[in-house]
């Protein structure tokens, strides 16, 4: 079976490679390409997976290619995995947006708008391109903002595109084992969209345990999302939000505490990852330890200055190991073999949550087998969650709208109708700086 991985030069596609190697069952993945514009990462993320693969029998056979179309011939999956504008453009989204007073975040507010309006556009033609060239392929999409560019390119392949995202797989275990529950007997119930979504409950065995832990202050504070928001506020919602949410619960703390910093997060990274690729230049280094090294100072400092705000302190050792990589082998798993799963995945609505319509990609649990991923139905979302998951739905469809047809005043419209954007004004101004630093962007007319 062959996975073509889009953004092959990527920082985190050794996850990927690694969970392969974890794979011996029959219709595993045997080939793997990658395909970059940039072939020196291309080359030491390829370095990477060569010490990886050293001492596994039979181990994925590995190319690299820059170009787009040989690597999507004959593909049975595509993981895109993209960043248009590289770490530079995610540290100019901060940048332009914090000038302005309001959050960069690369997937929320003004910066996850920005990388979309550049993203989709690139997106779309990917999504073409697989349709015409690999039309029996399941693309998996972890490009952010994940359910924003898996609507898009599901305009092109229907549900034979599905976004995953390692966010609420990560809560869903921390709010397991706080429980002293498994979490692979445990039913989330999740929704909202991409960082945009709630646990409401965590049912075993039929009963739902998540009450028991909204009414132990102690239990509620000794995991990363009660340290980050609060034993009060989880009680107040009578939920556990999504780590993002965070961005606008406490909006003018974070935005504060980004200000503040010395560097960025976009910098940190392209600073960080533009070390390890030079030091990937050095033929007598060894790859792999200079990618666990870079891995675990990555994952350490993720969202540090939420933490930072909320007087979290460090991260658990537990959270450090990511998983999105693991949701992709067991979505590929699940179709490739009909080994039916549940996953919380993005994909289109088709009626699960009554308030969106049917096209609109969400971020639910879904019931995964050969035939790809079906949403579960949900229970309606609170009002205070309606209001923001539809405002937030809006303004992905503005964007997509100005991605389709190129107009700077829809490009407005979007920012200016977030709820983290709070002026047209600042929405102007915010279309202006972005278009003089993003190239990509020069087709908003």
């Amino acid at each position: 079976m062959k996975l073509t991985i889009l953004g092959g030069g990527g920082f985190r596609v050794p996850l990927v490679y690694g969970a392969l190697l974890t794979d011996r069952g029959e219709g595993r993945v045997t080939e793997v390409v990658l395909h970059d514009l940039d072939d020196s990462r291309l080359y030491a993320v390829a370095r990477v997976l060569a010490e990886q693969a050293a001492t596994v029998p039979d181990a994925p056979e590995v190319t690299a290619t820059t170009d787009l179309d040989e690597a999507l011939r004959g593909a049975d999956f595509v993981f895109s995995a993209i960043r248009v504008g590289g770490l530079e453009g995610r540290a100019n989204d901060e940048r332009v947006a914090l000038a302005e007073g309001v959050l960069g975040q690369e997937t929320v507010g003004a910066g996850g708008i920005a990388y979309g309006l550049r993203t989709v556009p690139v997106a779309v033609d990917i999504a073409q391109r697989v349709a015409r060239l690999a039309p029996d392929a399941w693309v998996i999409n972890f490009t952010n903002p994940a359910g924003l560019v898996t609507e898009a390119m599901s305009r092109h392949l229907g549900d034979r595109v599905i976004g995953i995202c390692d966010s609420p797989v990560g809560l869903g275990r921390r709010i397991a084992k706080v429980l002293g529950a498994n979490p692979r007997e445990a039913f989330i119930d999740y929704v909202g969209l991409n960082h945009l979504g709630w646990v409401r409950g965590l049912r075993v065995a039929g009963r739902d345990e998540l009450p028991r832990l909204l009414a132990d202050p102690d239990l509620l504070g000794s995991f990363e999302e009660g340290k980050l928001f609060g034993t009060d506020w989880l009680q107040s919602l009578g939920a556990i939000p999504n780590e993002y949410l965070h961005y606008y619960y406490f909006n003018r703390e974070t935005v504060r505490a980004y200000r503040e910093v010395e560097k960025t997060r976009g910098a940190f990274l392209r600073d960080q990852q533009a070390r390890f690729y030079d030091e990937m230049k050095r033929p007598d280094a060894s790859a792999l330890t200079a990618w666990d090294r870079t891995r675990a100072e990555r994952e350490a400092t993720y969202m540090s200055e939420n933490r930072e705000t909320a007087g979290a302190g460090e991260r658990d050792a537990d959270d450090l190991s990511g998983g999105y990589e693991k949701v992709a082998l067991a979505l590929m798993r699940a179709i490739a073999r009909d080994e039916r799963t549940t996953l919380i995945l993005n994909v289109r609505n088709h009626g699960a949550l009554s308030v969106l319509d049917a096209d609109a990609v969400i971020e639910v649990p879904c019931l995964v087998d050969a035939n790809g991923a079906h949403p579960v139905a949900v229970d309606p979302l609170p009002d205070h969650a309606t209001g923001l998951v539809c405002a937030v739905k809006g303004v992905e469809r503005e964007i997509l709208t100005a991605a389709e047809n190129g107009s700077r005043a829809t490009a407005v419209k979007a920012f200016a109708l977030h709820p983290l954007v709070d002026s047209v004004n600042v929405a102007r101004r915010l279309v202006e700086g972005y278009t003089e630093v993003h190239p990509g962007l020069a087709y908003l007319k």
